[in-house]
């Protein structure tokens, strides 16, 4: 992979009107041919606020990281070991503003 299609790092959850909840994350993207998007996915470290609200039901939030712009991102069980899965399509999170637009 190169340094593009994978992030770790710091990241930001935003979950809808509540506190946003700082995390490290470890992602990485895919390219989808057929579909002509990315596809990203990959996990948070254990943060116990998060857990909760995910164990809630919380299924969507927004993610930032530093040097780019806020991106929607999706939810998951929490995994054995604390951290949450996140997902999601288009531009990965982690890519510059420019890439956005």
């Amino acid at each position: 992979m190169t340094d593009e299609e994978e992030y770790r790092g710091p990241a930001t959850l935003q979950p809808g009107d509540g506190p946003p909840v700082a995390v490290e994350v470890r992602m990485s993207a895919h390219f989808e041919p057929i579909e002509g998007r990315f596809r990203w996915a990959g996990r948070t470290n254990p943060v116990d606020e998060l857990r909760e609200l995910v164990g809630a039901g919380l299924r969507a939030a927004v993610i930032a990281i530093p040097g780019a712009p806020a991106t929607p991102v999706k939810l998951s069980e929490p995994d054995p070991w604390g951290g949450v899965r996140i997902s999601g399509s288009g531009t990965p999170p982690w890519f510059p503003v420019a890439a956005h637009e």
